[in-house]
């Protein structure tokens, strides 16, 4: 063990007993300490789900990349583990940056990721390539022969600089296929495939999808998995450009369906793209295969704009994941929805049904900080429909984050700009709702200490969002132009491992 990873292992012993659970999250993972950014290596091994994540656990802001770890039984009660990758190899020395886990047959877990280190090409720039490390699922020794895939690799006129991120999959006849993002020759993103019989010697294989330019530039951390028939490719574009509501300008979040040939590598696309998230805050994702066969994500709850954003306190830790989440595919679409593992920490139900109003309203009992809330909402006359509803959670002394829901325009805005925030940057995010003119709409809001997630009409789209209140901020409270009638179920959720 380097030097380097024993002196962080010693600093995260140091620093954890002085964070106090209550500055964390019930459910969201943070880091031990420090900053965290995309989720890496993602993977059940052992009875355990094992989450890497980028990770520097000197400050709070981003700087040489280490991999952080921790652990869960349910996907929503995480235990530390040792940082388990540190810079301390040449190949590695500028960070050691995403990538993916797997369990190989001899029962051992295998880390891919992408090392940087100085460029050859142009002494102005790092170079990135794929390196391998593998342990027990607590300690891991990276391999003699690393990096396993370097430039050389990369196809002919294509870039020499940007390729990382390595996510392997296993294909039916039992053969590795790692994914990496790289730039192609026209200077947008492209997914190259590389194969294996063993997960440690790598060939090129080929390409499975071109940006071409039309969703940003780099696609960075991709995922690529099949759910009934249909295989999905998920990536983040950089400087992808605002599409109506679709995607936003920046740093996003796409997926596209389409039929793949395992023979033969070929991907084609069936035409469906949309973002992954609307939100503020959501990005890189990863996704793992539970052993009961369902496909879970979890994304950055962070989006590289708004890194600068913070709040009034001054937390030891910076950047957090989402919630697990469920994929599953309605009518074509692929939809999201919270992993059944958190309706059994449900409890302390508090339900209103058919209550109509107009104006402002708020509910006896439905109020708290970690809940799950659901709102079932109508036009009180069909023939009438209102002209806007909002609801406010977070709320304390005039401050309160909000979504606001607009029925003639058919859209759904997450706005924060009334929050405990004294910063400028992305403060609201709209999305469309397709078929929602007549004024119904289904929200599942859960709430965790400086965070929610929203998922719309049963998981067709979601927003997620960092969210800045005072410690004790848990008032919500109802708005509406025109009369609407709504369906309230509020729980609590237990923080405590069952």
């Amino acid at each position: 063990m380097s030097k380097l990873l024993d002196k962080a292992r010693d600093y995260e012993k140091e620093q954890y007993d002085k964070i106090p659970a209550e500055l964390r999250p019930a459910f969201h993972l943070t880091p031990w300490v420090g900053w965290i950014n995309d989720p890496n290596g993602f993977s059940y091994h052992d009875g355990y789900y094992h989450m890497f994540y980028q990770y520097h656990p000197y400050d709070v802001r981003w700087n040489s990349m280490y991999w952080g770890h921790a652990v869960s039984r349910d996907l929503l009660h995480w235990e530390y583990r040792p940082v388990a990758l540190a810079p301390d190899e040449s190949y590695d020395q500028h960070g050691c940056f995403s990538g993916s886990a797997i369990t190989l047959e001899d029962g051992r877990h295998l880390l891919m990721y992408t090392g940087v280190h100085p460029s050859d090409e142009d002494p102005k720039r790092d170079a990135q390539h794929q390196c391998i490390a593998i342990g027990d699922g607590r300690d891991y020794e990276k391999v003699a022969n690393n990096p396993v895939l370097s430039v050389s690799d990369i196809p002919a006129g294509d870039d020499k600089i940007d390729f990382r991120d390595p996510k392997i999959i296993r294909l039916k006849d039992n053969t590795y296929v790692a994914l990496c993002a790289n730039l192609s020759a026209d200077g947008s993103g492209q997914i190259l495939m590389y194969r294996s019989e063993d997960c440690l010697s790598w060939k090129f294989w080929k390409v499975l999808a071109k940006n071409q330019n039309r969703y940003g530039k780099m696609w960075e951390c991709p995922d690529f998995f099949e759910i009934d028939g249909m295989w999905y490719l998920i990536t983040s574009p950089q400087f992808i450009l605002a599409e109506g509501y679709e995607f936003i300008s920046g740093n996003g979040t796409l997926w596209l369906d389409g039929s793949f040939d395992e023979e033969t590598g070929e991907f084609v696309e069936a035409g469906h793209h949309r973002s992954i998230d609307y939100g503020i805050d959501f990005y890189a994702p990863q996704t793992v295969l539970t052993p009961d066969g369902r496909r879970i994500m979890i994304g950055w709850m962070q989006n590289w704009d708004s890194t600068e954003v913070r709040g009034e306190e001054e937390l030891p830790w910076f950047g957090q994941m989402t919630l697990p989440r469920e994929l599953f595919v309605k009518d074509g679409i692929l939809c999201q929805k919270p992993t059944k593992e958190l309706e059994d920490l449900r409890h302390a139900p508090v339900t209103y049904e058919n209550e109509g109003f107009t104006g402002s309203k708020a509910f006896s009992g439905i109020a708290g900080q970690i809940i799950d809330l659901t709102i079932s909402l109508r036009a009180a006359d069909p023939q009438k429909v209102y002209q806007k509803f909002s609801v406010h959670f977070a709320e304390k002394d005039g401050h309160y984050t909000a979504l606001d829901f607009d029925p003639q325009e058919q859209t759904l805005t997450i706005d924060r700009r009334f929050s405990l925030i004294r910063h400028a940057g992305i403060h609201q995010r709209t999305c469309s709702i397709e078929g929602s003119g007549n004024g119904d709409l289904k929200l599942r809001l859960i709430l965790d200490r400086r965070s929610v997630e929203v998922f719309i009409n049963d998981g067709e789209k979601v927003m997620s969002a960092i969210v800045f209140a005072d410690p004790e901020a848990d008032g919500i409270s109802f708005h509406a132009k025109g009369g609407v009638k709504m369906d309230l179920c509020k729980y609590e959720l237990d923080e405590s491992v069952k």
